[in-house]
């Protein structure tokens, strides 16, 4: 037998009409026809009260062929409710304020997740030639929201042109970006001498840093930094992706 039945034959046992036992619940009675029915089934606060109401325990409705929606009730949960049927009034009163308190708080985060405006980040408009990149600061830039289909943790975005970063960063693709510090073999957005480049990084040993093209057909595109160069050198950022192995290291 279902708990729905259970329900409504314990409640016919006891002379309970359903509008009688909804008033009892402080539900109306068409939750209660639902309950019976099957379409939906009593929330935690509901059900301690509808342990009382029916003068019931928690085995007298679940016994082994209990449901909902398909899963069966664990042992621990019983317990809770065994426990419950067992305090004094004032304790069950306490029991049951506390759950509300819970539920209502519950509710309250999902709306508040549900209704939060999403963040939003800068994608920086002017792409340019060859694995190129544009965070320029003060450039025109249009508003992203971070959605499900952009990373949390980027903080800015920027679109690529050209085929050096192929095929793993795409002519045209953008490219999501935070400012972790970078490691060998993590892709950074660059500025060289004033020009802005996406480029895989490392640094050897001896002080040199390499900024790779990770297509390597456009090996001619790779920039070198020799220790005590004169050339400006500033990272915008970590592009977030897989690691990638660094040329001749795969």
């Amino acid at each position: 037998m279902s708990l729905g039945k259970r329900i409504q034959e314990r409640r016919e046992t006891l002379g309970l009409s359903q509008a009688a036992l909804a008033k009892l619940l402080g539900v109306s009675q068409s939750t209660v026809g639902n309950y019976e029915a099957g379409i939906s089934f009593p929330k935690e606060e509901v059900m301690l009260r509808l342990f009382d109401c029916l003068e019931t325990d928690p085995n007298a409705l679940f016994r082994d062929s209990f449901r909902e929606g398909g899963r069966v009730p664990t042992h621990s949960e019983r317990q809770l409710l065994e426990g419950y049927r067992g305090l004094s009034p004032r304790g069950k009163e306490t029991v049951r304020s506390v759950v509300e308190a819970l539920c209502a708080y519950r509710d309250e985060v999902e709306e508040s997740r549900t209704n939060r405006e999403p963040r939003v980040i800068p994608l920086y408009r002017s792409p340019a030639a060859a694995g190129y990149a544009a965070p320029v600061f003060g450039e025109d830039f249009d508003s992203i929201a971070v959605t499900e289909d952009v990373p949390q943790a980027a903080e800015f975005a920027v679109r690529i042109q050209g085929d050096s970063m192929a095929p793993y960063i795409p002519d045209g693709s953008v490219a999501y970006v935070n400012r972790d510090p970078l490691g060998p073999g993590d892709v950074g957005i660059f500025c060289v001498d004033g020009d802005i480049f996406c480029k895989q990084y490392y640094k050897d040993p001896a002080g040199v840093v390499y900024l790779f093209s990770l297509n390597r057909a456009r090996a001619d595109a790779d920039i070198v930094l020799l220790p005590g160069s004169s050339r400006g050198l500033a990272c915008f950022g970590r592009v977030i992706m897989h690691a990638l192995p660094l040329p001749g290291k795969a």
